[in-house]
């Protein structure tokens, strides 16, 4: 999960009372996160096309606790709606962009879902609630260790999580309904569509690194050909991984 900053809404009421009640119950606070998601999310449909959130990834959002994904020193401003540190250089994403691209994503219950990025495992828990299967692929290996271990410590028991280099994907696993990939990429990787079914989305940031990007929507029709629509500007650090020849 490597994003720098993108689409950043915060209300005075959800900035006062992240701060003020920290020592209070997680709860109230992660109900006034999810609120402020939803406020962004409608703030910015004309640009995404997308003007609510489906009642499932609005309730996996109230129910999963963010702050036991953060580090401890970072914790105060679990409920924040911003991307947090979670080690190694690499962040968690920012609430509204996990609600949002999991809505393009089009992720029902059925669904095999893959995502690059696992970073500390939220989104993939976020993605457990709403998906037969969640792959996760994570190129920093501390991070996907850790994440494994805390994700299954905590139950999330239809998630597999890996070591490994994004860009490949996972094609023993696949193929796949929905693919989230949250790291820059000049194009789509034939890696990546190769293991999209027909019918699918793959949801990325696509663009130069450094540059900005364009959040996009990949579709890979029943003849499998690919329709592409971008939708708004964000800025990741690009996809990581070793020699691509």
């Amino acid at each position: 999960m490597r994003i720098t900053l993108v689409a950043l809404i915060l209300s005075p009421i959800v900035m006062w009372s992240s701060v003020s009640h920290a020592d209070d119950d997680q709860t109230g606070l992660r109900m006034e996160m999810v609120e402020q998601v939803i406020v962004n999310i409608e703030r910015t449909q004309h640009d995404t096309r997308v003007s609510t959130l489906d009642p499932g990834i609005v309730a996996a959002m109230r129910e999963i606790p963010r702050h036991e994904f953060v580090p401890e020193e970072f914790r105060p401003f679990a409920y924040f709606d911003i991307p947090l540190p979670v080690g190694y250089e690499q962040n968690t994403s920012q609430p509204y962009l996990i609600a949002l691209m999991t809505q393009l994503a089009g992720v029902d219950k059925e669904a095999r879902v893959f995502e690059t990025g696992t970073g500390s495992g939220y989104h993939a828990a976020i993605l457990s609630r709403l998906a037969a299967r969640v792959f996760s692929v994570e190129v920093v290996k501390p991070l996907a260790d850790a994440a494994a271990r805390r994700l299954e410590k905590m139950g999330y028991a239809n998630i597999e999580v890996r070591h490994a280099d994004g860009f490949y994907g996972w094609k023993e696993r696949g193929p796949f309904d929905a693919m989230i990939i949250k790291e820059a990429v000049p194009q789509i990787p034939a890696t990546l569509i190769n293991q999209l079914k027909p019918g699918g989305r793959l949801i990325a940031p696509v663009g130069l690194p450094g540059r900005g990007q364009m959040l996009t929507v990949i579709e890979k029709r029943d003849d499998g050909t690919i329709k592409s629509t971008p939708l708004i500007p964000v800025k990741f650090s690009p996809l990581q991984g070793g020699e691509r020849i």
